[in-house]
């Protein structure tokens, strides 16, 4: 498994830091004339090395050396590959929901494999639908090969040489680490608001330190994690979201309030936008925030391999629906929400120390009474509300829930959520069915079925 290793260097002398954007800004150039010609089914089929050779018969000059625009080039195309392979595990989902037949299923995948997929009306449809034509939006990269950078040593620090835009001539960057922890193979270098990060691959070394319980876990808005024991791992997480959040709201109103400004003040404009619309104070504050999300994040998960050997978690692939109907605030808090990097952390962390992850479905997981099985019972913010009365947490009800979706035989990890819910409801009604030929009174709200009487064996 690899892993990325950020090395930083800050306040970087001015007329390097010049230099490295000007090369950046020209390599960007070259990002968005491969994005705009191979960023769609124009590049199928196609390598680097057929679109190199083209241009290096053109004579094509790019005011780079040729290591630097040839990297860039190979990195572009790798870049176009990955977002076609996300955009066929959308098409895969949608293939599944079309049809149960092996045959037909082995037919379209072979064809989505092979790259054949324009040869069949569905699967064009929907790769066109998933994998749009994508545009290019960094000018702010530098990709140098493994034999075209050195380290060096110089009063205990690390030291980094780098091509320049002038021929046999480097550029000298010095590095918040030693020798001993210096980057090695093709790098990449990220010019953020004057200050460098050098970004290095790794092998992950991989351990067996995990624990031994099976759990099923629930991602959270305030927390990061709650399991199916009820413990909580990363706390706090929803109030950090919310409050920087609800501080870029402010930030933004009052930004746009400046804005307009400028716009009906002319001889104002220059003024304001060049001290109140910068961006490095707000570029700066956002990464900061990255940072702790990250850290509280990868800290709880790590707690929570602590424990499970085996993790039953949501597929949570799918965006958030129906986000109109919480509200403005919630709305924005919900965008964002981390889920992503919940699942990186998760997949990263659990697959370096020996544990296991195994995602289900996550239809319906929080509106089912876990003591039952069944469609009964209210959610309400975070408490789940049972039909004897009852008050439980709801994550940690959710939680159950995707623990018992691990051995459901009728719901799969990509059974549709309307089939979902019709099982679910037949469990519902046969169970009340039950009650009524058994001649016991059901009434939703009121504290006369027990424990005993709510625990079923359907699934």
């Amino acid at each position: 498994m690899k892993l990325t290793r950020i090395h930083h260097c800050k306040n970087l002398n001015v007329q390097k830091y010049k230099q490295l954007e000007k090369q950046a800004v020209l390599l960007g150039r070259i990002r968005s004339e491969v994005w705009a010609k191979y960023g769609a089914i124009s590049g199928l089929n196609i390598s680097d090395r057929a679109i190199r050779d083209a241009w290096m018969k053109e004579g094509r000059d790019f005011g780079v050396s040729a290591n630097a625009w040839k990297e860039t080039l190979r990195d572009c195309i790798g870049d176009i590959k990955a977002y076609r392979e996300a955009s066929k595990e959308k098409v895969k989902q949608a293939i599944r929901k079309r049809t149960t037949c092996d045959k037909e299923l082995k037919r379209l995948y072979t064809l989505l494999k092979k790259e054949e997929w324009a040869t069949d009306n569905f699967l064009h449809r929907q790769m066109r639908k998933h994998f749009r034509h994508g545009v290019n939006h960094t000018y702010n990269q530098i990709i140098v090969r493994a034999d075209m950078c050195k380290t060096f040593e110089l009063n205990g620090q690390c030291w980094l040489k780098v091509p320049s835009l002038i021929p046999r001539q480097t550029i000298k960057i010095p590095l918040n680490t030693t020798v001993d922890f210096a980057p090695q193979g093709t790098l990449r270098i990220i010019l953020r608001n004057g200050n460098v990060e050098v970004h290095s691959t790794y092998d992950a070394v991989e351990t067996q330190d995990c624990g031994t319980a099976t759990v099923g876990v629930d991602k959270g808005y305030s927390e990061a994690f709650v399991d199916s024991d009820g413990d909580v791992y990363g706390d706090g997480l929803g109030n950090l979201i919310s409050s920087e959040s609800d501080y870029l709201n402010q930030k933004y109103k009052h930004r746009n309030k400046l804005r307009a400004i400028a716009k009906s003040k002319p001889h104002k404009k220059q003024k304001i936008e060049l001290n109140n619309l910068g961006r490095k104070k707000l570029d700066k504050r956002q990464d900061t925030q990255k940072a702790k999300l990250k850290t509280l994040i990868f800290t709880a998960t790590h707690r929570l391999v602590d424990k499970a050997k085996v993790i039953v978690a949501e597929d949570l692939t799918s965006p958030i629906q129906s986000k109109r109907n919480y509200g403005k605030n919630t709305n924005r808090r919900l965008n964002t929400w981390v889920k992503g990097l919940l699942a990186d952390a998760l997949t990263g962390i659990s697959h370096r120390r020996g544990s296991t992850v195994h995602l289900v479905n996550s239809a319906y997981t929080s509106q089912i009474d876990s003591f039952s099985g069944l469609l009964i019972g209210t959610r309400k913010g975070d408490r789940f509300y049972r039909t004897n009365g009852e008050v439980i947490q709801a994550d940690w009800n959710a939680a159950r829930n995707v623990l018992a979706r691990l051995n459901d035989n009728e719901i799969s990890r990509y059974t549709p959520y309307k089939t979902v819910k019709r099982i679910l409801q037949e469990r519902t009604d046969r169970y009340k069915s039950e009650l009524t030929d058994s001649g016991s009174s059901y009434t939703l709200g009121n504290k006369t079925l027990t424990e005993c009487e709510l625990v079923l064996d359907h699934v």
